[in-house]
C-alpha cells in the first residue's frame, strides 16, 4: 500500500519528448554493458543493476523529456551521465550503507575525484578499477573538451559535492538522525545533484553561462529554485522506496513528518506546497530579475541568448522530470500521469499571449495570491514569548558605559539625527530612537572581551548597519524607487576602496559613516581580507535592495528565499568573514568551505535572525508595515495564526541549536581527524565555535533587555507621532530599526562586525 496519495502538482508547462529517444535507449544499454555497469557486483549478492532493472528505470526517457531539443549524440551523452549518477548512488549505498565502512567510503570517493582532471592534466587520471570509475573517466573525457575551463571548474565542484556529501546521508543513517528542514534543503542541493543537472543543461542547450553572471543573485536563485523543486518532487515520488522499503532518512516528506509531528499525508502536502512556492520563485526571478540583470551588466546579445536558453532548459527539465517520475518503475507513481504531454492551449507564432494564463493556474495562482495580499500595519498586538532555546551563557564587557558615550557622539557626527539629503522623510532617527536601540549594549554582549577601541568600532558598525537598514525602506521603499536604491549601493561600494585611496567625497550620512568605518577597519588588513570584507558588506547592501523590491511589490518572500536572504540582510556574511581574519594564519581557507563549518555558521546566523524576528514581530508588522519577518512568512506560507507560527519558529530555532551542538560534539572532532589539522588550527576552530555560542547568547540577552522591542516604547513612539512629536519619523511607522543583529559588530577591528536587525 502506498504511503500517501500524491498531491496535485503545479505543472504550468507541458512536457515535450525528444524524437531521438529510441536511438538513445539502444545506445545507453550498450554503453552501460560495455563500461561494466551491468556487471558490477553488489555486496548483497548478484549485481547492482541488470539489464531489466536499467530498462525499467528508462533514463533515456527521462533525458528525452528533460532535454527535448538536443540532437541524438548529445542526448546519448547526457543520458550516459544520468545512468552513471544513478548507478553511483545505488552502488555507493550497496557498498557502504549496511557495512557502515566510513573509511572505505571516503577512500572510494577520493578515487572517483581523481578522474575529474583539470585542464591539460587528462593523462594524470589513474586506471579505472571499477564500473563507477570507468564510466566517470569516459564521460569526463567526452564532455569537458566542449566547455570552458570556468564551466569545468563549476561542474567538477558540483560532481564532487554530490559524491562527497553522500557521506552526510550515510552518517545520518548510521546515527538514525533526521535533519531539520533548513539543514535538509541546504544539504539536499549538494547530495541530490540538481545543481549538477543544471550544469548539464548548459551542455545540452549550448548555453554555457557567462562567468561574470554566474555569481549574481538572479542566476543563483534560478539554479537554487530549480534544484529545490527537482529534489522536493523526487522526494514525493521516492518516499515509498527510500523510506518505507530501504530505510533511508534523507527525504523531505520524512523531515516534515518529524519536524511538524504530523501524518505522512500532511507532510507530503506541505512538501508539495513548498515545491509550488519554489516554482513560483523560479518564474518570478526569470521574469522580473533576469532582464534587469542583463541590462545592468550590458550583456552582449550572445550572452543574453545563452542565459535565455539556460532558463528555458531549466524549465524543460522541470516539466520533463515530472513526466518521467510519473512513468518510471523506480518510483511510487500510481495515478500520477494526469497531465497530457501536449499543450491544451494554442502554440506557435502569435499565440504566446494565449499561453500566459497557464503560468498562473491552480496551486501557482493560489501561492501568488497568498504572497501579495498581506495587509500593511495590521494591529497584531504584543507577541508573548516563552524562554527561547538558546542554552549558552552570556557575558558583558566592562567598557560598556564608555562605548555608549562614544557611539552616540559618533552617530551625531555622522549626521544620523539630521534630515536625509534629497529625501522627503526628514530625519530617519532621533536621539531617543538611538538610545532605545543601545548598540553599545549589543556590542558589549557579543564581544565581551573587546578592548575599548574595538568595542567602539563594533558599536559604530552596529549603528551604521542599522541606520542603513532603516534608510533603504524609508527612503527608497516608500518612494517605490528601486533604481535609486541601487544607485545608493553603487555609491557606497565606492566608499570601500581596496587601495585605501578615497574614490568619492561622502555626501550622505551613510556614505560618511561607511567611509569612516572602512578607513578604521580595513587599513590594517591585507588585500585579500579587504576584498572579502568589501564583498560581505556589498552582500548586505544588495540584500537591502531585495527587501526594497519586495516592499514595492508588497510580496511576502518564499520561505527558503527568505531564510537565505535573511542571513545577508542581517549581515551574516560580514560577521563570518570578519570572524575568520584573526585566525587566518592557523586555519586554511579551504577548511571554512567544508560542510561542517558552513552548517555551523549558518545555524548560528539562523538562530540570531529567528531571535530578532520573534522579538520584533509587533514592531515590524504593526508599526512598520514590514513583510520581512519569519513569523509572518510562516503564517503566510502555512496559513496559520501568529501564535502557531511563533511556536513553529521557536521549534525551528531549537532544532538549529541542536544541530549546532551536534556539529560541535561530533562533526568538528571528526573534521579535525579527517583533515589531519594541527593543534593551532584545532584551537582556532574551537575558539570560533565558542565565540559563536557567545554571539547567539549575547544577541538574545540584548533583545530581552533593550526598550526598542517593548510594547510600551512602541506605543509611546506612536503617540508621539500622532501628537506631532518626532514628526520626522514618518507617517504610520516607527523607524525601521536594526534588521541584522546578526552581524557581530563587536569583532570588526579584531575580526567581527555586526549590524542589528529590526
Amino acid at each position: 500500500m502506498d504511503a500517501f496519495v500524491l498531491p496535485d502538482f503545479y505543472l504550468p508547462y507541458p512536457a515535450r519528448l525528444n524524437p531521438h529517444v529510441e536511438r538513445c535507449r539502444a545506445h545507453t544499454m550498450r554503453w552501460a554493458r560495455d563500461i561494466g555497469i551491468l556487471d558490477a557486483p553488489s555486496p548483497q549478492g548478484g549485481t547492482v543493476w541488470d539489464e531489466e532493472t536499467l530498462a525499467a528505470m528508462d533514463y533515456a526517457l527521462m533525458c528525452a523529456y528533460t532535454h527535448p531539443d538536443c540532437d541524438g549524440p548529445m542526448l546519448d551523452l547526457i543520458t550516459d551521465w544520468y545512468v552513471w549518477v544513478f548507478f553511483f548512488d545505488d552502488d555507493f549505498l550497496a557498498r557502504f550503507k549496511y557495512s557502515r565502512d566510513m573509511e572505505g567510503a571516503r577512500a572510494y570517493l577520493a578515487r572517483l575525484e581523481m578522474f575529474m582532471t583539470d585542464e591539460g592534466a587528462e593523462d594524470q587520471a589513474p586506471e579505472p578499477e571499477n564500473a563507477a570509475e570507468a564510466a566517470l573517466d569516459d564521460l569526463w573525457r567526452r564532455t569537458v573538451p566542449m566547455m570552458s575551463g570556468d564551466w569545468r571548474h563549476r561542474f567538477k565542484r558540483s560532481t564532487y559535492n554530490l559524491m562527497i556529501e553522500s557521506m552526510w546521508e550515510l552518517d545520518n543513517i548510521d546515527r538514525g538522525r533526521i535533519a531539520n528542514p533548513v539543514e535538509y534543503i541546504q544539504m539536499r542541493r549538494k547530495v541530490g545533484g540538481a545543481p549538477w543537472s543544471a550544469n548539464l543543461v548548459e551542455v545540452a542547450a549550448g548555453a554555457e553561462l557567462p562567468d561574470y553572471l554566474v555569481g549574481s543573485r538572479p542566476l543563483r536563485v534560478l539554479t537554487d529554485t530549480f534544484a529545490d523543486a527537482v529534489h522536493l518532487r523526487n522526494d514525493l515520488f521516492s518516499y515509498q522506496r527510500e523510506v518505507r522499503e530501504e530505510g533511508e532518512n534523507s527525504n523531505a516528506v520524512l523531515v516534515f513528518e518529524h519536524f511538524f509531528d504530523c501524518t505522512t499525508q500532511q507532510a507530503a502536502d506541505k512538501v508539495n506546497d513548498l515545491l509550488t512556492s519554489r516554482l513560483v520563485q523560479f518564474e518570478d526571478t526569470a521574469l522580473s530579475e533576469v532582464p534587469p540583470l542583463l541590462a545592468e551588466s550590458a550583456a552582449s546579445p550572445d550572452d543574453a541568448a545563452r542565459v535565455t536558453a539556460y532558463v528555458k532548459g531549466l524549465q524543460d527539465w522541470q516539466s520533463g522530470g515530472h513526466e518521467w517520475h510519473a512513468r518510471s518503475s523506480r518510483y511510487m507513481n500510481g495515478d500520477a500521469v494526469r497531465q497530457p504531454a501536449i499543450p491544451l492551449v494554442p502554440v506557435g507564432l502569435g499565440t504566446e499571449t494565449a499561453r500566459l494564463p497557464m503560468l498562473a493556474v491552480g496551486p501557482g495562482l493560489a501561492r501568488r495570491t497568498q504572497q501579495h495580499t498581506q495587509p500593511l500595519y495590521e494591529a497584531v498586538g504584543h507577541l508573548p514569548l516563552p524562554q527561547l532555546p538558546v542554552p549558552f551563557p552570556a557575558r558583558v564587557s566592562a567598557h560598556l558605559p564608555a562605548a555608549r558615550r562614544h557611539g552616540k557622539e559618533w552617530a551625531r557626527r555622522m549626521g544620523f539625527f539630521e534630515s536625509v539629503p534629497g529625501a522627503d522623510v526628514g530625519a530617519v532617527w532621533d536621539e531617543e530612537i538611538y538610545d532605545a536601540a543601545d548598540f553599545a549594549h549589543c556590542a558589549a554582549r557579543i564581544h565581551a572581551d573587546a578592548e575599548p577601541d574595538q568595542l567602539d568600532l563594533s558599536t559604530d558598525w552596529l549603528g551604521w548597519g542599522t541606520y542603513g537598514d532603516d534608510v533603504y525602506p524609508r527612503v527608497f521603499g516608500a518612494a517605490r524607487d528601486v533604481r535609486a536604491a541601487k544607485a545608493c549601493t553603487r555609491r557606497l561600494a565606492q566608499c570601500m576602496p581596496l587601495d585605501m585611496v578615497p574614490a568619492v567625497v561622502p555626501s550622505t550620512q551613510l556614505e560618511r559613516g561607511l567611509t569612516d568605518l572602512w578607513e578604521r577597519t580595513a587599513t590594517p588588513m591585507k588585500l585579500p581580507q579587504r576584498e572579502r570584507l568589501r564583498a560581505a558588506v556589498l552582500s548586505m547592501l544588495t540584500a537591502w535592495e531585495w527587501e526594497v523590491e519586495n516592499q514595492v511589490a508588497n510580496r511576502i518572500p518564499d520561505p527558503v528565499d527568505f531564510l537565505e536572504m535573511r542571513r545577508r540582510t542581517f549581515g551574516g556574511d560580514m560577521t563570518m568573514a570578519l570572524a575568520r581574519f584573526a585566525h587566518e594564519d592557523a586555519v586554511d581557507a579551504a577548511v571554512y568551505q567544508t560542510r561542517v563549518i558552513h552548517e555551523l555558521e549558518t545555524a548560528t546566523q539562523d538562530i540570531a535572525t529567528m531571535t530578532n524576528d520573534l522579538y520584533s514581530y509587533q514592531k515590524e508588522i504593526q508599526y512598520e508595515g514590514e513583510v520581512h519577518n519569519l513569523v509572518l512568512v510562516v503564517q503566510n506560507f502555512l496559513d496559520v495564526d501568529r501564535f502557531t507560527a511563533r511556536d513553529i519558529v521557536i521549534d525551528l530555532m531549537g532544532s538549529r541549536v541542536d544541530q549546532f551542538q551536534h556539529i560541535v560534539d561530533n562533526d568538528l572532532p571528526r573534521l579535525y581527524e579527517e583533515l589531519e589539522l594541527d593543534a593551532a588550527a584545532r584551537k582556532a576552530l574551537d575558539w570560533h565555535a565558542r565565540h559563536l555560542t557567545e554571539y547567539m547568547a549575547g544577541i538574545l540577552e540584548w533583545h530581552h533587555e533593550v526598550d526598542r522591542y517593548k510594547e510600551d516604547y512602541l506605543r509611546r513612539q506612536q503617540e508621539g507621532r500622532e501628537g506631532g512629536v518626532n514628526s520626522n519619523a514618518g507617517v504610520g511607522m516607527v523607524p525601521h530599526g536594526p534588521n541584522g543583529l546578526g552581524t557581530s559588530a563587536a569583532r570588526l577591528a579584531q575580526a567581527v562586525g555586526a549590524r542589528l536587525v529590526s
